[in-house]
């Protein structure tokens, strides 16, 4: 299959969400989203109209689910590849997407890093399962080797709740195993996170005190590093490390790893400095590469 215009039908009623997949392909010029639907019933009959090149189905939709939508589609469009990007981390789920005839499936706080190598993979007549689920056995399923220790995801939230148990999760696991971990937040979600954090069984105040802990300000954050409207690449690295540097002195050598939410892109999103927000996930990227000495494990929304 020629990759020389992907015509693309992206299935999801996250109207938010649709529009952040719509600004990640504007990385990729060959890409067009030719059509979008937030029903599954609708989603099968502009497939058959339009038979497009790729198809991004999330699972939960109104009226016909993602996973009964790639059956019909599969049988209506069979040359159409079938991306489920959804919140469903279930093995069962992910099993019933590749038998519903699914060639893709990557979970939503992975998207960042994972759906355009995902199409890259199935456009090339592989087929992708994210990195989460890489013990997973799945017949011919092409699940390509990624670092864990060291990586940045962005996620993407139609639940709030949702988000702050991941993330309740995410720094509580850091914490308890006695590794660093930093939070930059709004104020709303840096109480609730605490409160989260203290159901969870972690004792963060003793963990701020020993230096490992930090929780500053989303919006202070931002502020320091945009420039006119743009991200002072310098202004962030220099910030950031300074604060990973802090954390990681109070941690033994063996467990110098860093766990990091931030928030900043959202706030950008909400602001519609949607160009903003994806420079800003390229420099937290560029993060990893300065800071190797150390392990970062970066999770922004």
């Amino acid at each position: 299959m020629s990759t020389a215009r992907v015509r693309i039908l992206l299935v999801d009623d996250f109207g938010s969400w649709r529009r952040l997949v719509a600004s990640m392909f504007r990385q990729r010029p060959e890409f067009e989203i030719i059509c979008e639907t937030s029903d599954g019933l609708e989603a099968v009959q502009k497939a058959e109209q339009l038979q497009p090149e790729l198809i991004l189905v999330d699972i939960g939709i109104g009226s016909l689910n993602g996973l009964e939508a790639a059956k019909q589609i599969r049988a209506l469009s069979p040359r159409s590849k079938v991306i489920m990007v959804t919140q469903e981390e279930s093995a069962e789920v992910v099993r019933e997407a590749f038998r519903a005839g699914a060639d893709g499936y990557v979970v939503k706080v992975d998207a960042g890093t994972e759906l355009l190598t995902a199409i890259d993979v199935i456009l090339r007549g592989g087929r992708f399962l994210g990195r989460r689920f890489s013990s997973l056995a799945l017949p011919e399923a092409n699940s390509p080797a990624i670092e864990k220790s060291d990586c940045h995801e962005v996620g993407f939230y139609s639940d709030e709740q949702f988000l702050l148990d991941h993330v309740t999760q995410f720094i509580g696991n850091a914490l308890k195993a006695g590794r660093a971990a930093i939070v930059v937040a709004t104020e709303p979600h840096r109480n609730s996170i605490l409160l989260r954090l203290q159901g969870y069984g972690v004792n963060f105040g003793s963990a701020i005190e020993e230096g490992r802990f930090v929780v500053v300000d989303a919006a202070e954050t931002l502020s320091a590093v945009m420039v006119n409207g743009v991200v002072d690449q310098t202004r962030f690295l220099t910030l950031l490390s300074d604060r990973i540097g802090r954390v990681v002195k109070t941690a033994k050598e063996e467990q110098a790893r860093v766990a990091i939410f931030g928030e900043c892109v959202h706030l950008l999103w909400e602001q519609n400095q949607i160009e903003a927000a994806i420079q800003l996930e390229q420099v937290a990227n560029q993060l990893n590469k300065t800071r190797r000495r150390y392990s970062l494990r970066i999770f922004h929304w």
